[in-house]
């Protein structure tokens, strides 16, 4: 068999394999979202960023939030004032510093608002807008206790396999949900 048949074959039988592995990582990845990622979550940083985002975005409509979706996409690759104040923000800041602390267990940390929108990330994300995606919808809209756990997959840019796992932003003083975010973790580190 040459080393093409075989690389391909192996790579075959490995993403064969993905979906059990996401049910073995489950557990772990539930108690890391139940313990440290809610400790992370729950500091004053993050609920203050949130309140004061949502208070900004109370009023925009689907289609203020597309023209800010389309705007930070055109800025991934280049840069620009959009990416460059979220990524400079305080929240940025606890956030990357959270996700350096962690020695590489978290890939990414990003915090999103009421409506889907990030507020704060330790890395760019390819949009800005979440709400459409489940790592929002089942957290958000799902209330307090909840988490949505994604999928184990292969990050090409870091060679790791990662869940995203996602929790909503309880602000502590009203108990309402606030917000959500999503840590993407190496299930190696588990």
């Amino acid at each position: 068999m040459n080393h093409v048949v075989r690389t391909a074959l192996a790579a075959a039988l490995a993403l064969a394999a993905l979906p059990a592995a996401a049910n073995e990582f489950r557990a772990p990845l539930e108690q890391l979202a139940r313990g440290e990622i809610r400790n992370i979550v729950s500091d004053a940083t993050v609920v203050a960023a949130i309140n004061a985002q949502n208070q900004k975005t109370a009023g925009l409509g689907q289609t203020d939030i597309d023209g800010l979706d389309k705007k930070w996409r055109a800025e991934v690759d280049g840069g620009g004032e959009m990416i460059s104040e979220v990524l400079a923000n305080n929240l940025s800041g606890y956030l990357k510093a959270r996700k350096e602390a962690a020695g590489g267990q978290f890939t990414e940390i990003f915090v999103m608002d009421g409506k889907g929108l990030n507020v704060g990330q330790s890395d760019v994300t390819s949009d800005y807008w979440q709400g459409d995606e489940a790592k929002w919808k089942e957290t958000f809209l799902a209330g307090a206790d909840s988490i949505h756990i994604g999928d184990v997959e292969l990050d090409e840019s870091t060679q790791t396999y990662q869940s995203q796992v996602s929790v909503p932003i309880v602000d502590p003083a009203s108990g309402a949900v606030i917000g959500a975010a999503t840590f993407g973790v190496d299930v190696s580190s588990l």
